[in-house]
């Protein structure tokens, strides 16, 4: 059935179109072919959810050998549901470059940009999909590559330095990955994550250390990749130095691939029984409460707004790791949740803090006092993001606390519930000041003009349509989590 061939058609359509960009010398043409190839990746993603909907997950061969020895792409619920999330977010932070871009990187370099982001989603699109370790690494190389290029395009010492750190520690994850994946090709004779977990099943016993190993090599090499406290420091330089388009992308949807693959391994190669006999998960678990925590802490302390957000991240995907960490059925699908509700949220949250950045010439929380006086619509959408980032009910932020902490108590770790609370305080420390500042005060109103630097509506449609799609998650939050939990296998 040619629907069955939509995962794989989707990922072409964007590395197709992308390699016909700079050839073309008009930008306008090159930024409406990115736009309507994204827009056409969506509409082929939501068919693809509907089906797998209505008639389950399936595997799809790609080329003329099956599994083992061919590509397989392994589309389940968490898979469909991932790839609508990546081509929307996708396509609205592309229709918000169109009317930015120009202002950040130089005219002779927006074909060049566009490639990069229609080759970058591709990637994360084929980790997403893929069954098969090997060609997972492969699609992780490519994202790797374009990531850094969508962050050193701005061509300042900022960027070229975020870039080469990014470069470096990714360089690095990418090694330990493929290590990891050589002693599990070692001691299963396999790269299918279907095929390595039978052999696993029937001689894990053999391999206690060399499966501890692995372990630990995709734990550290997918967690430099998707900011794992400890291996998040390239995180910062990098999300506030790049345009914000890249910054929107970088933390909405680049972390979350990583994460997704790490799920994959752990959950499905090796399987919840092996992981539970090593410490993995617990150090997992450990690693995510430090984030959440610190990730907060960090983020008080900084004077950039986009490196509050950034900050923001590591805490947020604090939230992710907890979840994993918890080695329940329970905890994987609310940190499968929580990749939704941020990815749609920061990704507004960073387009948002761009415009007040591209309007205001500030880059500073203290510099942006009083601009919901002058751009109130846009503070205004800002606000009701960090409120899901606070944990406000109804919005999804609050709905992955409110379920991890329902979680952490069924696991017999009611302690957890503490650190979640503050960090949800924390949360609050650093976003309210901006929305109260930017709103209040005679102080901060003073010489400003009403609506004096507010953007048309038409450049604000997509970061609307991000707020949008958080409530709707907050709303449809259960179904979407009964729908996750049915793909966990």
């Amino acid at each position: 059935m040619i629907i069955k061939s939509f995962p794989l058609m989707v990922i072409l359509i964007l590395f197709v179109t992308s390699f016909t960009m700079p050839i073309i010398n008009k930008k306008n043409i090159v930024k409406g072919i990115s736009l309507t190839s994204m827009l056409g990746a969506f509409v082929l993603s939501i068919i693809n959810l509907i089906y797998v909907l209505n008639h389950g997950k399936f595997l799809y061969t790609v080329g003329h050998f099956g599994a083992p020895f061919g590509i397989e792409f392994y589309i389940g619920n968490i898979e469909a549901i991932m790839g609508v999330l990546f081509t929307f977010v996708a396509s609205m932070i592309i229709w918000y470059s169109i009317y930015s871009i120009d202002k950040d990187i130089k005219e002779n370099r927006i074909s060049l940009y566009y490639l990069l982001v229609n080759i970058l989603i591709g990637a994360l699109l084929g980790i997403v999909y893929t069954n098969d370790l090997f060609n997972s690494f492969v699609f992780i190389e490519v994202a790797t590559l374009a990531s850094c290029g969508i962050i050193v395009i701005k061509d300042k010492k900022e960027n070229i330095k975020a870039t080469i750190k990014y470069l470096i520690m990714s360089c690095l994850g990418s090694g330990l990955v493929l290590m990891g994946i050589a002693f599990l090709y070692s001691i299963t004779g396999q790269l299918n994550i279907a095929y390595i977990h039978e052999a696993l099943l029937k001689n894990y016993t053999n391999y206690p250390n060399v499966i501890l190993i692995t372990m630990a090599l995709f734990t550290i090499g997918l967690g430099v990749k998707s900011a794992m406290f400890l291996l998040h420091t390239w995180l910062p330089d990098a999300h506030s130095s790049a345009p914000t388009s890249s910054s929107a992308l970088l933390s909405s949807l680049v972390l979350k691939a990583f994460v997704l693959l790490l799920i994959k391994v752990l959950y499905r190669a090796f399987g919840i029984d092996i992981i539970r006999q090593f410490p993995v998960l617990n150090i997992i678990m450990v690693m995510g409460i430090v984030g959440m925590i610190m990730g907060s802490v960090f983020a008080i302390f900084q004077k950039e707004i986009k490196r509050v957000i950034a900050y923001s991240s590591v805490a947020q995907m604090g939230y992710i790791f907890l979840g994993i960490g918890l080695g329940t059925e329970a905890g994987v699908a609310l940190a499968v949740f929580h990749m939704v509700g941020h990815a749609v949220t920061k990704s507004a949250l960073f387009l948002s803090v761009g415009a007040m950045i591209e309007k205001t010439g500030h880059k500073k929380t203290y510099e942006l006092k009083g601009i919901g006086k002058e751009m109130p619509f846009t503070l205004g959408l800002f606000f009701i993001g960090s409120l899901s980032m606070v944990g406000i009910p109804v919005l999804p932020g609050f709905v992955s606390k409110w379920y991890l902490a329902l979680a952490s108590i069924r696991a017999d770790k009611p302690i957890l519930v503490a650190f979640i609370l503050i960090s949800s305080l924390l949360n609050a420390v650093y976003y309210f000041p901006i929305i109260i500042n930017g709103f209040f005060g005679e102080e901060n109103l003073e010489g400003k003009v009403y609506k004096s630097k507010s953007k048309p509506l038409k450049e604000l449609f997509p970061v609307i349509m991000l707020i949008a799609a958080m409530i709707g998650v907050g709303f449809v939050s259960r179904s979407i989590i009964k729908l996750i939990e049915a793909g966990i296998v």
